[in-house]
């Protein structure tokens, strides 16, 4: 081709062509038919070729296969890489010409620490990304997270920032009262800063709800995460005593003390703390879209759905942490895979910030008053995983079927997506 162009770093093959169809102007099915193979067997499905690739484009193979994602040889720890493609820095990535680059990125980029810009867990593709120029605590954050990952490996790395953040979430969503030095605190100036006041519908994503409490989660990670910490946490009294105050000291919480229902942390201390890492639901290697002319998007109505948690995020004081908790990328740790199975995933959300049934009944105390009786356990919790983990710890295998994913379903009391006023939150003249 005579216009010769590199691929970015973790880019996805489907984005490297179109990409080098549209400087060459020409249509991407050409381009297709001459790098990709019919997979053989009676299957006319075509799938990408490398050296058919390093051919057409004028690029050495061994660069193509440092790069683009489906090449890569060896192949790559894909559980620590996030199924999803998604914008990496749009500032990095303006040397690329051609149109957007779609990387697929390792679960623990959520900031351009060169550049101080967000780019967060997979949202919607064509949302402007933040700077993060006033928010410094942010960038510090990332690299706490990476420091997180050459102790913890990637496996208990992304199961305790995601748990970092189902608990930050949890905590903006129901807390009524914030004090002095509470996290609750931070995470609403920096909304502020993120999505101002009155240009919801412009400037709201979840994925910047997600940046507003990324400090937060980290320090919560640096606690769930570690097997020391853990196995406080499934210890006697005096153990949980300890880690409960550590956890509460993080998040700004006064004399902190579990309680047995309203509170995430109880729920992770009495189910979670004693299991091993939760899996991500899905990886790319493992999806028909591999190597192929597609890849995995956000829903058709996702903009609707945008939309409509900007409209609820304005009139619920400006809470994030419901949104938050719908959005995909916390599955994995909102059903685990021991968890209870519930018919919709309301009920999962509920469940996982509450101790068990069991445990309630057996405290003997007013339903009424659950929301503020202290959760204690009486003893360790027999753990057969904390007994021989060693860190870094591994990947588990999965020997059930996956927990259910997908679309959440519609609340009794949500309004259909096609009766959404798209101009409710623009301010009246």
């Amino acid at each position: 081709m005579p216009i010769t162009v590199r691929p970015a770093g973790d880019e996805i093959a489907v984005s490297y062509l179109t990409r080098l169809a549209a400087l060459h102007e020409i249509p991407f099915d050409v381009l297709w038919a001459q790098v990709s193979r019919p997979r053989g067997n009676g299957n006319n499905t075509r799938r990408l070729d490398g050296d058919l690739l390093a051919c057409v484009a004028d690029q050495p193979r061994a660069r193509l296969d440092r790069a683009v994602v489906e090449l890569r040889d060896p192949e790559p720890d894909w559980l620590a890489l996030r199924h999803e493609p998604q914008r990496g820095c749009r500032r990095c990535d303006a040397r690329h010409p051609g149109g957007p680059v779609l990387r697929l990125l390792p679960h623990h980029t959520y900031v351009c620490t060169r550049h101080r810009i967000w780019i967060g867990p997979p949202d919607q593709t064509d949302h402007p990304q933040p700077g993060l120029d006033e928010l410094p605590e942010v960038v510090a954050a990332q690299h706490r997270h990476l420091r997180l990952l050459r102790r913890l490996g990637p496996a208990a790395t992304y199961d305790a920032v995601l748990t970092g953040f189902l608990i930050c979430a949890h905590r903006w969503n129901f807390t009524e009262i914030a004090y002095d030095g509470d996290a609750w605190l931070d995470w609403t100036r920096r909304a502020e800063l993120l999505v101002p006041p009155g240009t919801e519908t412009d400037t709201f994503s979840t994925s910047r709800l997600f940046a507003a409490t990324y400090p937060e989660a980290v320090a919560v990670a640096e606690l769930v995460g570690p097997l020391r910490w853990r196995r406080l946490a499934a210890g006697g009294p005096d153990d949980q005593r300890a880690f409960a105050a550590e956890i509460g000291r993080r998040l700004g919480l006064r004399d902190y003390q579990p309680t047995l229902t309203q509170d995430p942390i109880a729920h992770w201390i009495e189910q979670d703390c004693h299991q091993p890492p939760s899996l991500p639901n899905n990886d790319y290697r493992s999806l028909r879209t591999f190597g192929g002319t597609t890849f995995v998007k956000p829903a058709r109505d996702s903009d609707n759905k945008r939309h409509l948690a900007a409209y609820w995020f304005a009139q619920k004081h400006r809470r994030g942490g419901d949104a938050m908790l719908h959005h995909r990328a916390l599955n994995p740790v909102v059903i685990r895979d021991w968890s209870h199975k519930k018919e919709l995933f309301t009920g999962a959300l509920v469940t996982s910030l509450e101790t068990s049934f069991e445990t309630r009944r057996k405290a003997d105390v007013d339903a009424l008053v659950e929301h503020s009786s202290c959760y204690l356990r009486p003893e360790p919790v027999p753990s057969s995983y904390l007994d021989t983990a060693k860190e870094p710890v591994g990947w588990s295998l999965r020997t059930g079927p996956r927990p259910p994913v997908g679309a959440r379903p519609a609340l009794p009391g949500e309004r259909p997506k096609h009766f959404f006023p798209r101009n409710r939150l623009r301010p009246s003249n």
